[in-house]
């Protein structure tokens, strides 16, 4: 009787948990960065999305621009992709950033995942800023 109850304390505790996944390859080289062009992408149906890229680039340095297509002038471009999911309310459960350079590709990758869609865990109704500020501070700093 008691490993039965403290198996399904352990079930209760881990599916109130939940589970974030965050998987980042960082920038080499940060102080190369001054501008970054965030390429718009109309999918995105989370409307505070794209204000938290900008404060997160701004908050190292870093200015941006809303561009269409890839620009000529961009030499840096920030590619992005973001799901919201539904548990009485909309929360973000998905994100994922591709930093690319002219002539040298992908430079910095960052993926935010919400496993089971957060499951009963109440942080996964945390705003987007809270979520995705830490993968932006990762994603250019490797921290």
């Amino acid at each position: 009787m008691k490993q039965h109850f403290t198996l399904v304390i352990l079930t209760l505790a881990t599916t109130l948990a939940g589970c974030t996944a965050i998987k980042v390859r960082p920038v080499d080289n940060l102080s190369e960065i001054r501008h970054v062009c965030i390429q718009e992408n109309p999918k995105v149906m989370v409307s505070d999305f794209v204000p938290v890229l900008e404060d997160g680039f701004r908050r190292h340095g870093i200015s941006t621009e809303r561009v269409n297509g890839h620009p000529a002038h961009c030499e840096f471009l920030l590619t992005y992709s973001a799901r919201r999911s539904w548990d009485m309310a909309a929360y973000l459960s998905q994100a994922e950033l591709r930093l690319s350079q002219g002539g040298r590709g992908m430079i910095a990758t960052a993926d935010y995942h919400l496993r089971g869609k957060g499951g009963l865990a109440l942080n996964k109704w945390a705003s987007t800023e809270t979520k995705i500020a830490p993968v932006i501070d990762q994603l250019l700093t490797g921290r």
